[in-house]
């Protein structure tokens, strides 16, 4: 088990995300930091990377820009980032004590976190033995995001998350609900869900007369598990979920034994 970080002041951390390393939620999860840490160190994409899920850069090399003290740029995906900041920039210092990815800009709930690169940066954090957590916002359409929420609670949920046991091939996913900070209800433990509606994917015509499809986002957060991520977002609340990096599931494994003999 990863020991307990009951004082965050000593702790070395690592912020990233998928938004890229100028992304407004970065700046916010950055700052949340800070209020916790005085090492706290920024290794994020140069542009966004969303979408990109746990995908490495293998037949290119990566370029690394030090953009100030304790803060770089890298031209790949956030699992990138990881392994660059722990592999190469810090590899004759002191490791992260913790990597906290996001903010990300939308929430990342249900299938999200098979898809979403501020997960994965999380996950490579977890395969790598670190303690990691990973935070997004939900939120957009005509509204701006409420990042006052995530600047105002963030320090304590992360605060209490750091004091829990954790297995090491484990990663916490946390999500902010679209409100203010005053009218965040809670915050609830949960499991991952699922989405009653498919990803949506639009056909057109372009300009050029050229037929194209486009995949977009989800057509509604509608969920019928109330236990679920999806729920306690939807309902006010910031849910937190432990994802494993195991994915087998073991319930199927007697059967799937019994008949392949």
């Amino acid at each position: 088990m990863l020991e307990p970080l009951p004082d965050l002041s000593k702790a070395r951390i690592l912020v990233t995300n998928d938004d890229g390393v100028h992304a407004e939620g970065i700046k916010v999860l950055r700052r949340v930091a800070e209020s916790l840490s005085d090492d706290v160190w920024v290794v994020a994409p140069d542009v966004e990377q969303s979408a990109t899920s746990h995908s490495l850069t293998m037949r290119r090399p990566l370029r690394v820009r030090q953009l100030e003290e304790r803060r770089f740029s890298v031209d790949g995906t956030p699992t990138d980032c990881v392994l660059v900041a722990t592999r190469s920039i810090l590899k004759d210092q002191k490791q992260p004590d913790l990597i906290l990815s996001g903010v990300n800009l939308g929430s990342n709930l249900g299938e999200d976190v098979t898809y979403s690169g501020t997960v994965a940066a999380a996950m490579e954090g977890a395969l790598l033995g670190f303690r990691s957590m990973a935070f997004s916002m939900a939120g957009g359409g005509d509204n701006p995001y409420r990042w006052q929420t995530a600047l105002e609670l963030g320090p304590d949920i992360i605060s209490r998350l750091a004091v829990c046991s954790c297995h090491p091939e484990v990663l916490l996913n946390v999500n902010f609900p679209d409100r203010e900070p005053k009218d965040v209800l809670g915050l609830r433990i949960c499991r991952q869900g699922k989405r009653q509606d498919a990803t949506n994917v639009v056909e057109g015509i372009d300009p050029g007369g050229r037929p194209y499809v486009w995949i977009g986002s989800y057509l509604s957060d509608r969920t019928t598990e109330n236990e679920s991520d999806l729920a306690a977002v939807a309902a006010g609340y910031i849910s937190v979920t432990p994802l494993h990096l195991d994915l087998t599931f073991s319930p199927m494994l007697d059967e799937l034994r019994e008949r392949m003999q």
